[in-house]
């Protein structure tokens, strides 16, 4: 007499052996899934904090070669703010330099996306196409204020540049006046 085992035990083992063995793979796909959504995020998370950190670079950087170039030439009748070509300039005239009548100017102002500086004679005949790119920039514009009627020697120059503005104090006065 032989014994039989009953056929629907062993159906049940192999189900749980199937099972067993599926659960380590599915267990490693979930990680592997988990991983490369982090993977996937972090990098976009980074590449918003980069371009953030270059704006601000690029921004800070302006603002400081502005001011930079106005504190060496904050003289009397030296810093002007112009209109040419539609574009806001800011009009360093260096009448240190000048001789005869030949007058130098800087013109200092944004195109295309960049800062752009030219240095020439008044009477050259170079347009602001003509400039030298100096950093990448977003839109600068200039305006001179002189913000106490009662104290015209007080002149400020505000530069709006990609939506900030930075006030900056003159230390000269207007055409005629003592540094």
């Amino acid at each position: 007499m032989s014994r039989t085992e009953p056929s629907s035990g062993s159906g049940s083992q192999s189900l749980f052996g199937d099972i067993t063995s599926l659960f380590p793979l599915v267990l490693v796909l979930v990680f592997v899934s988990c991983a490369l959504f982090t993977v996937t995020i972090g990098s976009r998370v980074y590449a918003g904090i980069q371009e953030k950190n270059d704006r601000i670079f690029y921004e800070d950087t302006s603002v400081s070669y502005i001011k930079n170039k106005i504190r060496q030439a904050d003289r009397a009748g030296q810093i002007s703010v112009r209109e040419m070509e539609g574009t806001s300039v800011l009009c360093i005239t260096d009448l240190e330099n000048s001789y005869e009548d030949v007058t130098y100017e800087t013109f200092i102002y944004t195109r295309d996306g960049w800062l752009m500086e030219l240095f020439t004679s008044s009477d050259s005949g170079l347009t602001l196409g003509d400039g030298i790119p100096v950093m990448e920039c977003s839109q600068a514009e200039f305006e001179i204020q002189t913000p106490d009627a009662g104290r015209p020697d007080l002149r400020l120059l505000q530069l709006t540049l990609g939506g900030r503005s930075s006030v900056i104090r003159l230390m000269s006065t207007g055409e005629g006046g003592q540094p």
